[in-house]
């Protein structure tokens, strides 16, 4: 019997590699994987339970695939992920439509469970996230042009208190160096040009395999690599960020001078209720040093306001903090009360209509500092990763731009561009976000 099996992917990269080893399970197995989910005989959903809003996108876009069970052709539909692993009882009891359940340690038994889920039966696995092999990992890649996600560890030790995700993927586990350097070459040899690495915390990379922080080794090992172009470490927490991890990115020349560093907030009172190891003054020490040693050097971070207990001179000093430091790049959530975190019972809960506005008054702020910075790079060529064209011309990201949540830069171009190409573009016109250039001969780095 051929099946068409539709893979719906939600939440962050680390999901989205999941949801790629799945798709390379299927494919293996003799199954036919379909972008249409009207014409899919079976409806994978990877789903994301971080936090409130995550949840209830998985919850709406596992309703919404249900429709094609009671009106289309889909015969089997499948939640998979943080969220199924977290609520496998209540989604089965609540969406009946859903035929089975997967944890995220039980991915990789995809197809056997949509064997049997079409013929009839009801299956819910979860609880192996620790059991799972992590150390090769078999996939299709998905991902826009020539840019993919290179995953190096699975779980997390740092049990912030308000987050989950420790009890939803397991403790840290490294991946084994060498399968990791042999996936990229692989990667590289099907036209993979930008390496984007990932993990719950990357800085952490090796210590529990090895003994010790191995991430500076690995970085280097990615560089030897022929045909990696660019390699772009993401999710780099600040505690462990040592002296000779800022010299390889510094002196290694396919690193990117950019680093995704996670702090969430800026007042110690906050940090220490948040069980963060970091100090705003040892985070301020480490954005001096990088600054210092690599000055074009592209600074990403996410923050939490309205935190259990977070005052409104925690807030001013946080928002303080964002104008002092200047991130090129700033992402603010508001802080989800999640069951199952220490965070959950404590006292001084904030208002939600505070935590918006403080939330607004935080993104007003990055606004303006994006546009100022933007404004900056009008005149300057950069190297561009094209990922794309629209009717009216190209589009790709510079070195300062992180695939799906940083800007975009749109050029026109006389030559004919390809995705995975890189080209250089003289930017013309700046706005908050995205850049606007033209391609042009002229050199670029």
């Amino acid at each position: 019997m051929k099946l068409n099996v539709a893979m719906v992917s939600l939440g962050c990269s680390k999901n989205l590699v999941d949801s790629e080893v799945m798709i390379n399970e299927i494919s293996s197995n003799k199954l036919h994987i379909t972008n249409n989910t009207e014409t899919a005989d079976v409806i994978i959903v990877n789903t994301c339970g971080f936090i409130e809003s995550a949840k209830q996108e998985s919850i709406d876009t596992i309703l919404e695939m249900a429709q094609h069970k009671a009106h289309g052709k889909c015969k089997a539909l499948i939640a998979t992920g943080c969220l199924t692993e977290r609520y496998r009882e209540e989604l089965m009891k609540e969406i009946p439509e859903l035929d089975a359940i997967l944890g995220t340690g039980d991915y990789k038994g995809i197809v056997e469970v949509i064997l049997r889920t079409v013929e009839g039966e009801k299956i819910i696995r979860y609880g192996n996230q620790e059991n799972v092999d992590i150390h090769q990992l078999p996939r299709v890649i998905s991902t826009m042009g020539a840019s993919a996600f290179l995953k190096i560890a699975e779980g997390c030790d740092n049990c912030c208190t308000y987050c989950i995700i420790p009890k939803l993927r397991g403790r840290y586990r490294s991946r084994r160096f060498e399968d990791i350097v042999d996936e990229a070459a692989a990667l590289a040899k099907n036209g993979i040009v930008e390496l984007n690495v990932i993990a719950q915390d990357t800085t952490r990379y090796g210590k529990d395999l090895y003994g010790e922080y191995r991430i500076s080794d690995l970085l280097k090992a990615l560089a030897k690599i022929e045909g990696i172009q660019w390699i772009r470490l993401l999710y780099s927490y600040p505690d462990e960020f040592d002296d000779a991890l800022i010299e390889t990115i510094a002196t290694e020349d396919k690193i990117c001078k950019y680093l995704d560093i996670p702090i969430q907030h800026a007042s110690n009172a906050v940090l220490k209720r948040m069980a963060r190891r970091s100090s705003k003054e040892s985070i301020l020490a480490l954005i001096s040093k990088l600054r210092q040693r690599m000055p074009q050097i592209i600074l990403r971070t996410s923050l939490i306001v309205g935190f259990p207990g977070e005052t409104d001179a925690d807030f001013e000093e946080l928002l303080a903090f964002v104008r002092e430091v200047g991130f090129n790049r700033l992402g603010v959530f508001t802080y989800s009360k999640e069951e199952d975190t220490p965070a959950y019972e404590m006292a001084e809960q904030v208002d939600e209509e505070v935590k918006l506005m403080r939330q607004e008054k935080i993104m007003l702020e990055q606004r303006r500092i994006s546009g100022a910075f933007n404004k900056s790079m009008v005149g300057r060529t950069f190297k561009i990763l094209i990922e794309g064209e629209t009717s009216e011309n190209y589009f790709g990201r510079t070195y300062m731009d992180a695939p799906e949540i940083d800007g975009t830069v749109y050029f026109i171009s006389e030559k004919k561009a390809f995705p995975g190409e890189m080209c250089c573009v003289k930017i013309k016109k700046a706005h908050e976000y995205d850049l606007v250039g033209e391609r042009t001969d002229e050199p670029c780095k």
